[in-house]
């Protein structure tokens, strides 16, 4: 869910612009703004004690993210760092609070979207809990395809590497890899020019 880029202009939105590898914010600071990218990729991300990279998420243009820490007050429990070249709008705490309590439609929509984004946790939660490999993956697959018109078999391009597929179920790279090659020969998805389509 986001909020219409004009609306966020008319309560004075401050644009940024971040490189790849910039931090937007980190763990455990103090959430004191609404973001919400224009252009680019977000990735939120954890370390494990090992300094193993976990991502929460990754979002492009017109998602919003933080914005269940703001609305908390409590420290960010991610980081939010720049995948690409970012483009990102941002109001302060009181402005966003100020804007929903204007905008009563807005607020419904973020209500809405927060509680399918904690659905949608929990289910994949269940699932990485799992020693298959192989459902991790799946389950993140169907929770990215979900959300496109054409459900059709092959028909929806994994936006991600393996790496990032690898840093957002808990595996390995070389567990993803083997078990996407594993797919591929189960019919599961295709591959065409390194890109994979589920």
């Amino acid at each position: 869910m986001s909020i219409q880029n004009g609306l966020l202009h008319s309560v004075q939105a401050i644009e940024e612009h971040y490189s790849a590898g910039d931090y937007i914010f980190r763990e455990e600071s103090t959430p004191l703004f609404y973001y919400q990218i224009v252009t680019g990729e977000v990735k939120l991300n954890s370390y494990k004690e090992d300094g193993k990279e976990f991502i929460q998420d990754i979002l492009s243009d017109n998602s919003c993210f933080g914005e269940s820490m703001l609305i908390l007050g409590k420290p960010y429990t991610v980081n939010a760092v720049a995948l690409t070249k970012c483009t990102v709008l941002k109001i302060s705490r009181d402005q966003f609070f100020q804007l929903l309590q204007d905008h009563p439609d807005n607020f419904l929509n973020m209500y809405t979207a927060l509680s399918e984004k904690t659905t949608e946790k929990l289910v994949l939660m269940q699932k990485i809990s799992s020693q298959n490999a192989e459902e991790r993956l799946v389950e993140l697959m169907n929770q990215m395809k979900e959300s496109k018109e054409n459900k059709y078999r092959y028909s929806f391009e994994i936006p991600h590497t393996r790496q990032q597929l690898a840093s957002l179920t808990g595996l390995s790279l070389e567990t993803t890899i083997r078990v996407i090659k594993r797919m591929e020969k189960d019919e599961i998805l295709i591959i065409k020019n390194g890109k994979i389509f589920y």
